[in-house]
């Protein structure tokens, strides 16, 4: 076993879990054991709930001026050590280390948007009567959780916890049981920027956990970011015990690609879409609308993907229990009808035989009923789709249940505004194969993928994280008193 074995985070410290039960944290690169997690109980929650709750009183009241100085101090930490930490990324999941060095490079973008927040919540004041005055302010909500997937081990946990705790509230944090590490490692960097003990605390585990943190009746919000089927449960048992939640779901991204689209441009940016991170990540091109003919860039497409290799420049996926299901789709496709332009599916990886990988993968010709088409696949898999005119091909866009992104290829300014309108996402791109908005615009789909109201980044992430209080105040009696005061 290549590191300790995985401990919870409670009050600064690093301690056991209540349980004995474990799961063993395998490198999907080559199957190398690298730790051990632990299935922590609902009386592990209950330290950790008890940590935060004794810690949120004095964190709360210091002035954001003087919060955001941790973050401050966090984000140097984190271009100090980016080298480890995208090293630790890449073993625990698999992506490439150049992919995540830029996992890295957005952590640290998104706590420096954090560090912004006290220019960003200022509230307001005015003299609404003659010596009467209303006043907002935005105010922590108290013990907030915040559950991540195991596809962005630095990135997901970095969504939340800048802006949560700079706002004033103290955390538990559940990571993905597939990849602990990455939030151990940033907790520990935390408290070396200054964090008091007890404002974030990390409890591992798997459904039972997740299930505690939804009934908890000491905590006040839960973020989520996981599979579709998983978000709506989540988003139902935290809502139905009175919490605020903002579950983020899956994704089935469309890209439609018009004639007049620039064919190299176009090319490297569908297949470097639909690849990178090896397609676990739910702002991947799974699904292409070729709309008229476009077959010279379908051609394009299938040379692009051919340059990315198992092994070299295209990670892992997660498990062999994920590679099966993909090639798994990529089989099933195939009965259907469809046609592989490029097969992924079995390759070998010379040193690396015990890894799970899948290679990049081009569908064509499959119709809108198949599973390739309609289901999530998360994997370096595109699925192509044939359309006659651009309306043809938003009604297949607009029918998927999901809605996180869109694309469109084209030259055309008005044909770009006019599918802008029409996607039935809630970030879309314009000649962009990855539109996630950069900071202070904030991350959120749809439709299926995403439960609740707000964002989970940027500005509107504040709502979500902060109430409002209002205050109205007069101190001078000798004022005339009309309606209004």
């Amino acid at each position: 076993m290549k590191y300790a074995a995985t401990q919870n985070f409670i009050n600064g410290k690093f301690v056991n879990a209540g349980s004995d039960r474990k799961l063993d944290v395998i490198s999907p690169v080559d199957g190398t054991l690298l730790s051990t997690v632990p299935m922590s109980t609902s009386k592990d929650l209950d330290s950790a709930v008890t940590a935060a709750k004794a810690a949120f009183p004095a964190w709360s009241r210091m002035p954001i001026k003087e919060r955001v100085q941790v973050f401050f101090r966090y984000k140097t930490l984190l271009e100090k050590n980016l080298d480890e930490l995208a090293k630790l990324c890449s073993e625990e999941n698999g992506k490439t280390y150049g992919e995540s060095v830029a996992e890295i490079e957005k952590s640290i973008e998104l706590t420096e948007f954090a560090t912004s927040l006290p220019q960003l919540i200022t509230g307001e004041i005015l003299e609404v009567s003659k010596g009467v005055e209303c006043r907002t302010e935005h105010v922590p909500l108290g013990v907030v959780a915040s559950i991540v997937p195991f596809n962005f081990p630095s990135m997901v946990p970095n969504w939340t916890i800048p802006n949560a705790i700079a706002l004033g509230n103290c955390m538990i944090m559940k990571p993905s049981e597939k990849v602990p590490l990455s939030c151990g490692r940033l907790a520990e960097l935390l408290k070396e920027a200054g964090l008091p003990d007890g404002v974030l605390n990390i409890v591992h585990g798997d459904v039972e956990i997740v299930e505690a943190i939804c009934d908890h009746p000491g905590i006040e919000a839960i973020s989520f970011v996981g599979s579709t089927k998983v978000a709506k449960i989540v988003y139902q048992r935290a809502t139905s015990n009175f919490k605020r939640c903002l579950a983020l779901g899956g994704a089935k991204n469309h890209l439609m690609v018009l004639p007049d689209a620039i064919p190299a441009m176009t090319a490297q940016n569908v297949a470097a879409s639909m690849s990178g991170c090896a397609g676990q990540r739910c702002m991947a091109a799974s699904a292409m609308v070729a709309v008229g003919n476009v077959d010279s860039i379908i051609d394009r497409i299938c040379e692009e993907a051919r340059k990315i290799v198992p092994g070299e420049n295209l990670g892992a996926v997660i498990s062999k229990e994920s590679k099966e299901r993909i090639e798994g789709y990529i089989t099933e496709a195939e009965k259907n009808g469809a046609k592989i332009l490029v097969d992924g599916r079995s390759p070998k990886v010379n040193g690396k035989e015990n890894g799970t990988y899948v290679g990049p993968t081009v569908i064509d010709h499959v119709t809108p009923d198949m599973s390739v088409a309609r289901e999530e696949i998360f994997g370096p898999v595109i699925s192509i789709m044939r359309a006659k005119t651009v309306d043809e091909a938003l009604a297949i866009e607009n029918a998927n249940p999901y809605g996180n992104a869109a694309s469109v290829f084209t030259q055309n300014g008005g044909m770009a505004r006019y599918i802008i309108e029409r996607a039935s996402a809630g970030m879309i791109g314009v000649n962009v194969g990855v539109p996630v908005p950069r900071e202070p615009f904030s991350f959120g789909g749809w439709n299926e993928s995403k439960f609740g109201v707000g964002d989970i980044t940027g500005k509107s992430s504040i709502e979500f994280w902060t109430k409002l209080k209002k205050s109205t105040t007069k101190w001078n009696p000798e004022a005339g008193i009309n309606w209004m005061s």
